[in-house]
């Protein structure tokens, strides 16, 4: 019995099984579990987000029964964000070399204790003795280090997904593959925010933890009996191979040069010296900034900036993922297909429309428009999300540091995700008079970010083209 919880625990990627030699059973065997590869890293990420979102429309529960402030509730929300943001870097470079079975599951099983954890905390009166508001305070640093906790784990998810989608997708292939992906952000937004919304609505916001804890922990052994690691772990040929798309003379070259290197001189060479990663990186800053201020803020923002009933502004909402999800498939396809495999002229198209919506949304006095407003937000926002710190982080690096250089990118999205939860709430609180929050400080710091996210990705769509002419010179 130890040995064999040993080995569960034990998350050492495989060794490389024998060689399949049955060309046949090595086209049934990719087929089927591609397929499986692809539905179970959607179905748990997508849980992922049930335990990750459903604080948005938990917050005003947790304003009204403990008095917290915008600039409180902030600093809880963003301690999600700040474990998430450093875990997404760490988990990267551990997931490299870790056995995706182990290591999606495990990740997800202990967002889901640490989602019930948080529901179960205590009400706040006569804690411990202590007058009301110590007792507010205490509760707020137990909520947030829980929710603290829940990041960290959540942070494990995406790096080992990125590694599968890698190694089981060649590159002609990948953008529209990612992007179907990715959807699972938006599906697993819009699903909590329905599923937790209802559920906080009739059973209180503790509730909206609970329950999708319980899910998150079911699917975690679920997944476990569905996933496996790389192909070559089922003794099948890379992927490039199977699908007969030659290697490029560059990447030819760059190949044999990096099986004579060790992992860290690969992570030093395309991670920590890479100059267009690290650009996208600063990039994907302020596209968290935007994406985390919509998906967090923009109910109380509905509620309290533009007076609309909780239940209207939770259904607006839902139109951000679930619109976004037709803008992430769409970037997918739009740069595989219409510009042959090059991201940067859809990011800038795409940041765009993320500006424009912003400033409609500032604007805009009828309520009903919202709904568009806000879904045209999501999907300019999402495309970015995937594209930037995902696919594009990916590509400009080594498959041999995928997860790496996707935790890379993700960490300083989380840094822009930490900004967007503290920023917003001190910029309404300190904006707002007698008490009365002001909503134009958060909208103009999300308008500004969306601008200098589209210089810098301006800059990044130049030095491809000097590439691209370059080489056919």
């Amino acid at each position: 019995m130890l040995k064999k919880l040993g080995d569960f625990f034990n998350f050492k990627e495989p060794p490389v099984a024998e060689p399949i030699q049955d060309s046949d059973k090595v086209a049934s065997m990719y087929k089927h579990w591609r397929i499986r590869i692809f539905y179970s890293c959607f179905i748990g990420y997508t849980i992922f987000y049930l335990c990750k979102k459903n604080i948005a429309v938990a917050l005003p529960g947790i304003m009204q029964e403990f008095g917290y402030s915008a600039t409180e509730l902030g600093l809880l929300g963003s301690s999600l964000y700040l474990t998430y943001g450093i875990g997404k870097f760490v988990n990267g470079v551990l997931a490299d070399g870790s056995d995706v079975r182990k290591f999606f599951p495990s990740a997800l099983l202990m967002t889901a204790l640490a989602n019930i954890l948080f529901a179960l905390a205590p009400s706040g009166v006569g804690l411990l003795g202590l007058s009301s508001q110590m007792t507010a305070v205490v509760l707020l640093w137990v909520l947030a280090f829980l929710w603290g906790v829940s990041g960290w784990f959540q942070s494990a998810g995406f790096p080992a997904v990125a590694k599968s989608l890698t190694y089981w997708y060649s590159n002609s292939e990948r953008g529209t593959k990612w992007s179907l992906w990715s959807c699972s952000h938006q599906t697993g937004t819009f699903l909590s925010f329905i599923l937790a919304g209802h559920i906080a609505a009739h059973f209180g916001w503790r509730a909206a933890f609970f329950v999708p804890g319980m899910l998150a922990l079911i699917t975690a052994l679920w997944l476990f009996e569905r996933l496996r690691d790389r192909p070559q772990s089922l003794g099948l040929p890379d992927v490039e191979e199977f699908r007969n798309e030659p290697v490029k003379k560059q990447d030819e070259g760059k190949k044999s040069e990096e099986d004579e290197m060790s992992y860290v001189q690969i992570f030093k060479k395309h991670v920590l010296c890479n100059k267009t990663l690290w650009l996208l990186a600063i990039a994907y800053v302020f596209v968290y900034i935007i994406r985390f201020g919509a998906e967090d803020w923009m109910i109380m923002y509905l509620k309290n900036a533009k007076n609309i009933e909780l239940a209207d502004a939770t259904n607006m909402i839902a139109s951000l993922p679930l619109v976004g999800i037709c803008g992430t498939v769409c970037a997918g396809i739009i740069s595989d297909k219409l510009f042959k495999g090059k991201r940067a002229p859809v990011n800038l198209i795409y940041l765009v429309g993320v500006i424009l919506a912003i400033i409609a949304l500032k604007f805009n006095t009828i309520n009903s428009l919202n709904y568009v407003i806000i879904g045209l937000l999501g999907a300019f926002t999402y495309g970015p999300q995937m594209m930037i710190g995902g696919l594009c982080a990916v590509e400009s690096s080594s498959k041999k540091v995928a997860s790496a250089a996707s935790g890379f990118t993700g960490t300083f999205g989380y840094v822009g995700a930490f900004l967007s939860a503290t920023g917003t709430g001190f910029l309404v609180d300190k904006l707002g008079k007698d008490g009365v929050g002001n909503w134009d400080g958060a909208i103009y710091f999300w308008l500004v970010s969306g601008i200098i996210c589209l210089v810098i990705c301006t800059i990044l769509a130049i030095d491809e083209y000097r590439k691209d002419a370059a080489k056919k010179a």
